[in-house]
C-alpha cells in the first residue's frame, strides 16, 4: 500500500517552508523512521521521516520548492529499489544536465549527499557534518576526493572555499574556472533496471572567465537570512531604539576564574566561563530595573517577572537566539553546561523552534570575535539587549594611579519608548558593579 509523504507541523507563526534538501532519491529503499528530506523555514530546519516501510516511487517537489505544512512532497509504496548509480554515473548526468537546466544560486542549498566510492567509508563515518553541496559538486565535477580535503569550519564540515583553497594548491587553472562556475544541478533520478544505458555526457560549456580581482557571485538568501534581515529592519523602524555605554573592569572575574576553574570543572564536567558571570548580572538588574525586562503590546507594557535570557549564538547560516529559560534559579554550573549545549545544538542545527521563543531580554558576546565597541539590534520584541566585547588591558585611573586593567566596553540597546535614558544608564552601572564585586551575585543574581 503506497503512503503519502507529508509536510509535518511546521510551529507556531510559521506559514511555509522551502525543500532544503532530499536525502533519499526515487527508487529507494526506505524504512520507518529514515529522514527522507529537510525543509527549511524562517526559524529552524524541518526533517521529513518515513513512515512506513517500502520504496520511495515519486518525488513531487523538488528542492527549493516552497512547500505549506500538510502538503503532499512524495509517495512511498511497494517494490523493489531502482539499482544504484555509480559516482561516475551521477556526476556525468550533472554535468550534462547543467547547460539546459535552471540551477540552484546558493552554497547552502542542502541536497543528497552523493554515494562515496568504496574505501571512503571510514572517512565519511569520522566527518560529523557531511560536506555542502556545493563542495560536492565542485569536487565531482574536477573528480576530487574529499576524504583528502579537510574541512576549516565548525566540526570539520567541508565547503566550497575548501574545495577551492584544494584545487589553488593543485591546480590552479581549474581553481579559477572553479571560483566562476555556477552551482551544478542535482544528479537525476536514478534509472530503473530497464532503462539503457545513458549516451556519453556532452563536454561541459566553456566559463566565462572574468578580469582579474573582479569575480562576482550570486547567492539565494536563506530563509533564515531572510527572517534576520526582515526582523532587524522592523527593530529598527517600530522601536524607539537608543545605545548607552560603559565599560566593566574584569579583575575580580578573571581572578575567581583563575583560581577555581580547575575545581568547578572538576566537579561540573564543564568549564567556568564568563557568559554564567553576566547572565547572573543581567538577572539582577533586571530585578531592580523591571521595565527592561517587559514588552510593548498594543497601548499596554507587558512587565515579566520570570527571566527568560536569550543568548546570541553565530551559526554558519546566521545568528541565532536560544533561550535559556529560568536563569534567575539556576546555578552557575547549570547556566553555562545549558548555555554550551543550546550553542552545540544551534550550529549542528538541532535547535526546536521551542527553545527560540518567549525570551525576556538578550546577551550577544561579540568579543569572542574581536569586536572591541558595537551597537547591539534589539531582539523584538524585547526592549533590551547587552552587548559584551573584547578583553583588553588598558590603562585606568584608579586611586589616584595610573594601572593596567583588563577592561570590556559593554553595550545597553534599549527601546527609549518604554525605557527612559537614566533607568537605562543605571541598568548597565548596576551590571558593571554586579561583575565588578562577583560576591554580590549571589545574592542579588
Amino acid at each position: 500500500m503506497s503512503a503519502e509523504i507529508r509536510v509535518p507541523p511546521l510551529g507556531e507563526s510559521i506559514v511555509d517552508a522551502t525543500i532544503a534538501s532530499w536525502h533519499k532519491q526515487e527508487g529507494e529503499m526506505v524504512q520507518r523512521g529514515d529522514v527522507l528530506a529537510e525543509l527549511e523555514t524562517e526559524k529552524v530546519n524541518v526533517e521529513v521521516s518515513a513512515e512506513q516501510d517500502g520504496v520511495l516511487q515519486k518525488i513531487t517537489k523538488q528542492v527549493g520548492d516552497t512547500v505549506t505544512e500538510g502538503e503532499v512532497i512524495g509517495i512511498i509504496g511497494e517494490g523493489a529499489a531502482a539499482a544504484p548509480r555509480s559516482n561516475g554515473q551521477a556526476a556525468q548526468e550533472a554535468t550534462a544536465a547543467a547547460p539546459h537546466q535552471q540551477q540552484p544560486s546558493r552554497e547552502e542549498t542542502h541536497e543528497r549527499p552523493r554515494e562515496e566510492p568504496a574505501g571512503q567509508g571510514a572517512r565519511a563515518a569520522d566527518m560529523l557534518r557531511p560536506p555542502s553541496p556545493l563542495a560536492r559538486r565542485i569536487a565531482a565535477e574536477y573528480n576530487l576526493d574529499l576524504s583528502q580535503i579537510k574541512g576549516s569550519s565548525p566540526y570539520g564540515r567541508v565547503t566550497r572555499e575548501d574545495v577551492i583553497s584544494y584545487l589553488e594548491r593543485n591546480a590552479p587553472g581549474a581553481a579559477a574556472q572553479a571560483v566562476q562556475a555556477q552551482p551544478a544541478v542535482q544528479p537525476a533520478p536514478a534509472p530503473q533496471p530497464s532503462s539503457p544505458s545513458p549516451a556519453p555526457p556532452a563536454p561541459p560549456a566553456p566559463r566565462p572567465v572574468t578580469e582579474a580581482g573582479r569575480r562576482e557571485e550570486r547567492m539565494r538568501m536563506s530563509r533564515r537570512r531572510q527572517t534576520i534581515a526582515r526582523r532587524l529592519v522592523a527593530a529598527q523602524q517600530t522601536a524607539a531604539m537608543l545605545t548607552t555605554f560603559n565599560e566593566i573592569d574584569m579583575s575580580a572575574v578573571m581572578d575567581i576564574r583563575s583560581r577555581r576553574k580547575e575545581a568547578f570543572k572538576e566537579r561540573h564536567n564543564i568549564s567556568l566561563g564568563f557568559m554564567s558571570f553576566f547572565t547572573k548580572a543581567v538577572v539582577g538588574a533586571l530585578k531592580a530595573f523591571p521595565l527592561l525586562n517587559a514588552e510593548i503590546q498594543d497601548d499596554e507594557i507587558v512587565v515579566k517577572y520570570y527571566y527568560d535570557i536569550g543568548i546570541a549564538v553565530a551559526t554558519e547560516e546566521g545568528l541565532v537566539v536560544p533561550v535559556l529559560r529560568d536563569a534567575d534559579r539556576k546555578s552557575f554550573a547549570q547556566i553555562e553546561r545549558e548555555i554550551a549545549d543550546l550553542a552545540r545544538q544551534a550550529r549542528e542545527n538541532r535547535l526546536t523552534l521551542a527553545a527560540l521563543q518567549g525570551g525576556t531580554f538578550t546577551i550577544t558576546n561579540g568579543g569572542v570575535f574581536g569586536s572591541l565597541l558595537s551597537t547591539p539590534i534589539l531582539n523584538a520584541p524585547q526592549v533590551g539587549i547587552l552587548g559584551m566585547h573584547k578583553i583588553e588591558q588598558r590603562p585606568i585611573a584608579l586611586n589616584g594611579e595610573v594601572v593596567i586593567r583588563p577592561m570590556m566596553y559593554v553595550a545597553l540597546s534599549y527601546d527609549h519608548r518604554i525605557v527612559d535614558g537614566s533607568e537605562a544608564v543605571r541598568f548597565l552601572v548596576k551590571i558593571k558593579e554586579l561583575v565588578e564585586d562577583p560576591e554580590t551575585l549571589l545574592l542579588e543574581g
